[in-house]
């Protein structure tokens, strides 16, 4: 598979790397429902197997035990893989509830944790997970900068900045990348952010491609209705009416475009993701092997201007009817 420069790093990421927010499980606000820790370790090993050489996990995801699964899986061939991970959301014990905080002691204690559930010396890219509270970025940032010069961690990232919040934080210290939400049910980046990124040389890793699963062609009303209340699509406009339907009909359209190139639609809508310089990789989830051999294929798939041109016109048909 291709790899990308990483902004101003010397990490060369695949163009699609391996996102573990599914495998934190269900026990948790934000969880995808129940998930077999052996699925997850397969599905790992999977996409190192198809040639993918980064994963990206964050501390919350599961409280802890998505870090847990992949410290795991990377135990003793530490050194082929990129490590991202993310801090900012907190929890004490084992309570259920998620706090926010961006103070450098909190950091600073978010950084070592993970170390050690990671079960690693060094975090290869370590990211701010919100700008929340907003007050509190040029703390947290300044915190990322000095954890950079004490050897903790390789470089600073950020994900879900607005471009103010970028700003802000660039003016402390070089951010080598930016992970927003970024697919074709979601292009708010395309504004500004993406500009500002590619002039200052900030590397785009996009999460959620695939729309948390809408875009794989596989999702239905029925199922959109039988999401568990632990998976946090149960509760979100995407996936509830009236939206959902108009969706549905925006996939439909988009799969027959996948048929005439002959590949899945999830290939597609990862390449149409890919296709932006600007983006250097796309984080693809997995909860078994079967899905990540699907999906590592399109780090390697190219899109011409007729189809780009095709897709176009089915998005601005669904932002019409919205």
């Amino acid at each position: 598979m291709q790899t990308r420069k990483l902004g101003l790093s010397d990490l060369y990421l695949t163009t699609i790397g391996l996102g573990t927010w599914a495998m934190g499980g269900g026990d948790w606000k934000f969880g995808w429902g129940p998930q077999d820790d052996t699925n997850s370790l397969n599905a790992i090993h999977a996409a190192l197997d198809q040639g993918i050489n980064w994963i990206d996990t964050a501390a919350i995801y599961g409280h802890g035990h998505a870090e847990e699964v992949v410290g795991k899986a990377i135990k003793g061939i530490r050194n082929e893989v990129i490590i991202a991970t993310k801090c900012g959301r907190i929890w004490e014990g084992d309570s259920r509830e998620i706090g926010k905080s961006l103070r450098a002691n909190s950091i600073r204690r978010e950084v070592e944790a993970s170390l050690k559930r990671l079960a690693i010396e060094v975090i290869d890219l370590y990211q701010i997970h919100w700008p929340e509270p907003d007050e509190e970025i040029e703390e947290g940032w300044g915190t990322i900068a000095e954890l950079v010069k004490e050897g903790k961690i390789k470089y600073g990232g950020v994900s879900n900045f607005s471009l103010e919040q970028l700003k802000r934080a660039q003016a402390i210290h070089p951010i080598t990348s930016l992970q927003p939400p970024y697919s074709m049910l979601r292009r708010e980046i395309e504004e500004e952010i993406m500009t500002y990124c590619g002039t200052n040389q900030i590397g785009i890793i996009a999460y959620s491609p695939m729309q948390a699963g809408l875009l794989t062609g596989k999702f239905t009303k029925e199922r959109a209705a039988g999401l568990p209340e632990s998976d946090w699509r149960s509760r979100h406009p995407f996936y509830m009416e009236p939206q959902l339907s108009i969706n549905l009909r925006t996939i439909d359209q988009l799969r027959k475009i996948a048929n005439e190139k002959k590949i899945s639609l999830s290939q597609l809508s990862l390449a149409w993701v890919l296709r932006n310089k600007e983006v250097t990789s796309a984080i693809v989830g997995a909860r078994s092997p079967q899905q990540i051999e699907e999906t590592a294929k399109a780090g390697d798939m190219s899109m011409t201007k007729t189809e780009v041109e095709a897709i176009e016109e089915v998005l601005t048909w669904r932002i019409n009817n919205l």
